[in-house]
């Protein structure tokens, strides 16, 4: 893609020349004769002197004049550089807030090395988008442009904007499944986009309506509406026709779940954990290809089929992530505290944000993002710090988490036989246990949770939904054929553990726990039988 970055050399004509491309007005330029050398000490008092007074004008302006890559140097991937759209979005507050907005959320208090965010994890994703994209484009030229790399590129930079104070946790007190964070994500970037004046930037390097469009979709596909049939033919997305269908599965893959966003946080949540990651991405892009469907105009990237054990431990990577950190007991313990916490001060007005968690939401609703903006982890501080009453119960609980008074995981059990555990049977579940204690337990000191670790796809082996070339046929993809599916491979992918948490002291001895768990369990199984 063309480079439009201003240097010292360049005449007024030329100058004014990228204001036109990027579609401003560029009389004023004209007239006071700005050459390159001027235009890149340009300030935001320099455009106001010159009559460009209106704040978001100013700094479309200065998006476009001092657009300039940046190498910024990672402690996964190395030194990168990185597009001038890029930078530009990066330097934007809805971005930065990322910097405080942790990956792991609760694990940095059992992992004291798990500090890092999403800020540095939505820049690798981007890094890794882009060298995927390039590496597909050396193989196959005709078929990636490098209008299709940045956009991919932009969509991994942005595809977290909309997680909440520690991550996924917000997603399930606050939003409770009303909105996904991936759909508050792209309104993230529309408000970004427009609050930050990036449009004739954008327009200056070809990003048009339809390029908005394909990122949106990356970050939030498109889903039909409950009820609503799919045809045939049905293609449902704007961005891209479905012989360019691949591009979709770079940042976010819906089909098989091998994507960059995973190859990221594998790499560096295991390196901030301590853990061995045994994946090697890089490996990956090598032998990665788009190949056509037989008989349909979809393209997928597939994997040479030889590189199938690579994907398992791709699987295994995840299983073992989650299981040991993600999952841990004990940040799961304190996730429940935090989660407490938060819907003890659900309704009161917080510190410096100046709005409730529910007035937050219902900003979200309404697509106005200023207040979730300034919504991070910073809120922990933020309750802690209050002089409010109202906040009592919720300092508190935080409190206790900064003095270990931690909430004690007093039983865990696998679930047997394949057992589907819904919220009502773990309801049914935490009721008996109520009932046998002789009422000793109530529903306030006590948690019965459900927690699932798997290969990312439930019960399923998310390998057989990847696609393959074979060393024959390398623009061919096909399904698992079963050839090349290893003989050691583990008989399930998914394994559900029941846990008992005790909120304040421990109220009943944990073996008394396990009657009403064994008689539960064989309930269920019959029900289910």
């Amino acid at each position: 893609m063309a480079s439009f970055c201003i240097n010292e050399t360049w005449t007024n004509r030329q100058v004014c020349e990228l204001l036109e491309r990027a579609g401003l007005e560029q009389t004023r330029f004209e007239e006071g004769g700005i050459d390159g050398k001027q235009a890149l000490k340009l300030k935001h008092e320099d455009l106001t002197r010159m009559g460009i007074t209106d704040r978001k004008k100013n700094l479309e302006y200065l998006n476009v004049i001092k657009n300039q890559p940046k190498v910024f140097n990672d402690p996964i991937h190395g030194s990168i550089e990185l597009h001038p759209v890029l930078v530009k979005i990066i330097d934007t507050p809805q971005f930065q807030r990322l910097w405080n907005i942790k990956q792991l959320g609760g694990s940095y208090y059992v992992y004291p090395g798990a500090c890092h965010s999403r800020f540095e994890h939505s820049i690798g994703v981007a890094h890794l988008a882009g060298e995927l994209g390039k590496s597909l484009k050396n193989k196959q030229s005709t078929i990636i442009s490098d209008r299709d790399i940045l956009c991919v590129q932009i969509a991994g930079l942005c595809h977290d904007l909309g997680h909440g104070p520690f991550s996924h946790l917000f997603d399930e007190l606050i939003l409770r499944g009303e909105i996904r964070h991936e759909k508050i994500s792209i309104q993230m970037f529309d408000y970004l986009v427009e609050e930050n004046g990036l449009r004739p930037l954008m327009k200056l390097y070809d990003l048009r309506r339809r390029d908005r469009t394909f990122i949106k979709e990356m970050i939030h596909p498109p889903r039909r509406e409950e009820g609503e049939e799919a045809t045939a033919n049905e293609w449902p997305y704007e961005g891209r026709p479905k012989e360019k269908s691949f591009l979709y599965e770079i940042v976010s893959n819906k089909t098989s779940g091998v994507d960059v966003d995973k190859f990221d946080y594998f790499a560096r949540d295991c390196h901030y954990l301590g853990l061995r990651n045994n994946f090697d991405h890089q490996r990956f892009m090598l032998f990665a290809r788009v190949c056509k469907e037989a008989g349909n105009r979809k393209t997928h990237i597939c994997i040479r089929e030889k590189e199938v054990n690579s994907l398992y431990t791709m699987y295994q990577t995840r299983y073992y992530l989650h299981k040991r950190a993600c999952q841990h007991k004990v940040k799961y313990g304190i996730d429940l505290m935090i989660k407490d916490a938060l819907d003890a001060a659900n309704g009161t007005r917080i510190g410096g944000l100046g709005r409730t968690l529910n007035e937050v939401k219902r900003d979200i609703q309404n697509n106005q993002m200023a207040s979730f903006t300034q919504l991070t982890d910073f809120v922990f501080q933020q309750i802690l710090d209050s002089a409010n009453g109202e906040l009592a119960n919720a300092k508190r609980i935080l409190r206790r988490i900064n003095s270990r008074d931690l909430y004690k995981c007093v039983f865990e059990r696998e679930v047997q036989g394949g057992i589907r555990v819904e919220q009502r049977h773990i309801d049914n579940l935490k009721q008996r246990l109520i009932e046998f204690s002789g009422n000793i337990l109530t529903e306030t000191n006590f948690e019965v949770v459900k927690v699932t670790i798997d290969y990312g796809m439930g019960h399923e082996n998310p390998v057989n939904n990847m696609y393959y070339y074979t060393k024959q046929d390398p623009d061919t993809a096909i399904r698992n054929s079963g050839q090349q599916i290893p003989h050691l491979i583990p008989e399930a992918f998914s394994e559900t553990v029941v846990r008992v948490y005790y909120k304040e002291t421990d109220l009943l001895n944990p073996q008394s726990i396990i009657i009403p768990f064994d008689a539960w369990h064989q309930r269920v199984r019959q029900q289910q039988a």
